[in-house]
Formats: structure tokens, C-alpha cells, sequence
């Protein structure tokens, strides 16, 4: 006689999916809304890239990939992509901070440090990633 039971998933596992679900809604809604912020013209936002002085171009780029990576950071499939173009983003918005137009990078440095949390947890989709280019 078989038993069936309804938890055949192991603990470990949930604790992985919950982590990472709970890492990527919360950087899907910061940058959603920082992009979206971008995307806005919001005076502050206009502002700060007056200051890094290569035109308001760069706003529209930076919100369209904070926005569209918020979205695809929650997609099983496009996830790993969407946290290495956002961590790449954060890293140019700290060198911003520190070089050119001053102020705290720390929330960059957050952002980045949980990009690269959600690299870490999901680096084994590399392999799908690649075996789908090939």
C-alpha cells in the first residue's frame, strides 16, 4: 500500500521559492517605480540627469530598462537576465553618484547588493540561458 501526500516538495525548496519570489517583488517595485519616475519627467528626476549632463535621452533609457526589468524579473525565464541589466544599472548609477553628480549612492548600493542576491540564487539558469542561444 502507497501513501500519498500532498507536501512532496521539500522544505528547503519552498524556502528557496519564497525567498526569491519575496527578493524579486521588491525589486520589481523599486524599480518599476523608479522607472516609472523616469519615464514621468518627474523635476527631481530631470534634474538629476541635467547634472550628468549627456542629455534627458539617458533618462528615457535608464527608466525604459528599470521598468521593463522590473517585469521581466518576474518571469522564470527572463529573470537572470533582468537582475544582470539591473545590476549593470546600478553600478552605473553608483560611479554616477561618486563621480559626477555627488550625493549618496546607498540606495544604488541596495539595489545592487539584491540584484546580485537574485543572480546568485538563480545563476543555474545560465545553463538553460545558454542552451536556448545555441
Amino acid at each position: 500500500m502507497s501513501t500519498i501526500t500532498a507536501n512532496t516538495v521539500p522544505t528547503a525548496s519552498k524556502g528557496f521559492a519564497i525567498t526569491s519570489w519575496a527578493v524579486r517583488l521588491l525589486l520589481a517595485a523599486a524599480f518599476l517605480a523608479a522607472g516609472s519616475a523616469k519615464l514621468a519627467g518627474i523635476p527631481m528626476m530631470v534634474q538629476t540627469f541635467d547634472g550628468i549632463g549627456i542629455g534627458q535621452w539617458f533618462r528615457y533609457l535608464t527608466g525604459a530598462i528599470e521598468v521593463a526589468s522590473a517585469v521581466l524579473l518576474l518571469l522564470p525565464s527572463t529573470r537572470l537576465v533582468a537582475a544582470i541589466a539591473l545590476a549593470c544599472t546600478m553600478l552605473g548609477a553608483i560611479v554616477t553618484h561618486l563621480a559626477i553628480i555627488g550625493g549618496t549612492p546607498l540606495p544604488a548600493g541596495m539595489l545592487l547588493v539584491l540584484t546580485l542576491v537574485v543572480i546568485g540564487l538563480h545563476r543555474s539558469d545560465s545553463d538553460r540561458l545558454k542552451a536556448r542561444l545555441r
